[in-house]
């Protein structure tokens, strides 16, 4: 969500037209007041009083119903015209996108089934604190990988928060996340890969987080990544609007937006910014 805003806030400084269009059944606070939201349609909290569910059983229920009700999103669409982008907000259970197929399902809706032939792309962002601890860094690269191979739609992979990490990682080390490297597992923060269990007890959390197997583990993680080699990384700081720009400038190169629009001549542009400026 603070993505999707910093988004809006920079579309609309440029005056371009958006949608924002909110399928988070569970959010409450918002910069921009989504212009369609799914609590008109199913809120988690109502599921979760009614149907005694807990929170993911919850938000899956709630996209099961929107998947039945999929004309709350086509008729709120289908109007708009190609200059629009939308911008939909989605909320970041990983089960929603690689367990069970509800995203898949309605992104296929969106691209293909459906009267709406949207292109879509897919902005996954993963935070850039995860890099502190590289076996966790890896997982969520996997997560990534993950829903790139279940949405079938472009995508942009994103570490977000960057400011988090400014200062604490090198920028040349930095790089090597942006394109995962195995070999970031070897020097990891000192620690002997190849250590086993010895003497210390297997029960202890540090200790099955630690030992052999685990490294083990993740080095075939790694690997997995690097042999399909998918992913990549964007660096995000929501507090720069430069940083904002190119974000947005991969996402219109993977949807083709500048290809998709009508030529403008000069004075069309001159009376637009005009309306603009009657309207402020």
């Amino acid at each position: 969500t603070t993505f999707c805003n910093a988004l809006i806030q920079h579309l609309r400084l440029n005056k371009r037209s958006c949608f924002y269009v909110n399928l988070d059944p569970a959010a409450e606070d918002f910069s921009y007041e989504p212009d369609l939201d799914i609590k008109d349609l199913i809120s988690l909290e109502d599921v979760m009083e009614e149907m005694g569910l807990g929170p993911n059983g919850g938000l899956i229920f709630c996209f099961e119903h929107l998947l039945q009700n999929l004309d709350f999103l086509t008729n709120a669409l289908e109007p708009l015209s190609e200059e629009y982008l939308i911008v939909l907000d989605l909320p970041g259970q990983i089960e929603l996108y690689t367990h069970i197929p509800v995203v898949p399902t309605l992104v296929k809706h969106l691209t293909r089934f459906g009267s709406l032939n949207v292109s879509l792309c897919a902005a996954y962002l993963l935070e850039s604190t995860f890099v502190i601890d590289r076996a966790k860094f890896f997982a969520g690269t996997l997560s990534a990988m993950s829903a790139m191979i279940m949405l079938e739609i472009p995508h942009v992979n994103i570490l977000s928060k960057m400011d988090l990490v400014k200062g604490s990682v090198p920028k040349r080390q930095l790089k090597r996340f942006l394109d995962p490297d195995t070999s970031l597992l070897d020097d990891n923060n000192g620690r002997n890969p190849s250590r086993g269990f010895g003497a210390v007890n297997p029960a202890e959390t540090g200790s099955v987080m630690g030992g052999a197997s685990f490294d083990r583990l993740n080095k075939a993680v790694a690997q997995l990544i690097d042999d399909f080699s998918m992913v990549s990384f964007l660096q995000l700081d929501v507090q720069d609007e430069d940083s904002v720009g190119g974000i947005l400038s991969y996402i219109d190169d993977a949807i083709q937006y500048h290809e998709a629009q009508e030529p403008r001549e000069p004075h069309d542009e001159i009376a637009d910014y005009g309306d603009d400026e009657m309207m402020g």
